[in-house]
């Protein structure tokens, strides 16, 4: 059984594709990564397997649970943060932690706590957070529990140096405790170090996918980036 797949997958906007027949396959426990430029169908996709939109054509299954048919018993097993994803800017970081944990029914603040790293500015209101905090925040309420498969949308996306390699690390240390991830980038480097599996997506469909050594040994390139351009350049 796998962490994620889906079979012959479209989903259209109006008459417009946005996935054509898209087919992945996440083994339980890996980091899969998904890249591709803007428009390529990622977001799209990971919607669809957080049960926020629906299939238009084939079908999609979490640890074998169809989104669309059971997605009550999807959403108990994951957890999703969108690129765009905002806060409560009147709640301290604590009390949302503590929301969060009261709707999946846990008790991980004291993890979440942990997790964001934040320490004394968890009792300020989150308003005045700063960007790479409010990541934080909101990568900890995704992480604190303990989701069979966490599924993050440009996690470190506008985030300094610092920020980013915390979230990174993060993501591992939960990674080699057995948390499932899918993952969207567009830094190349990030998705190296963090991804065990690559797909490559353009206009709804993989056009590439592997460990990400073993893909730059196939085409010959020193990194992700290269590779990413190499393939671009040959769909126009």
């Amino acid at each position: 059984m796998y962490a994620a797949e889906t079979d012959n997958l479209w989903r259209f906007y109006g008459e417009k594709p946005a996935l054509r027949g898209l087919n992945i396959k996440v083994e339980e426990g890996e980091v899969f990564g998904v890249i591709g430029p803007n428009g390529a169908g990622k977001t799209t996709l990971f919607r669809i397997l957080a049960t926020l939109l629906r299939p238009s054509r084939g079908s999609a299954k979490v640890f074998g649970r169809d989104v669309v048919k059971e997605p009550g018993e999807v959403r108990k097993m994951i957890t999703y943060l969108p690129e765009d994803a905002g806060i409560y800017k009147h709640l301290s970081g604590l009390d949302f932690l503590k929301m969060m944990a009261s709707l999946y029914g846990v008790d991980a603040v004291e993890r979440g706590a942990l997790v964001s790293g934040l320490d004394d500015a968890l009792r300020e209101k989150m308003g005045g957070y700063s960007k790479g905090m409010r990541r934080r925040i909101l990568l900890a309420s995704c992480l604190m529990v303990n989701p069979r498969l966490a599924i993050l949308d440009e996690p470190t996306a506008g985030l300094d140096v610092e920020h980013a390699v915390y979230v990174r690390k993060i993501i591992r240390e939960y990674a080699s405790e057995g948390t499932t991830f899918l993952v969207s980038s567009h830094n190349m480097l990030e998705v190296s170090y963090l991804c065990d599996t690559v797909a490559l997506i353009h206009r709804g469909e993989i056009v590439e996918q592997g460990e990400p050594a073993e893909l730059l040994t196939r085409y010959g390139v020193q990194n992700l980036e290269e590779l990413f351009v190499q393939r671009m350049g040959e769909q126009r």
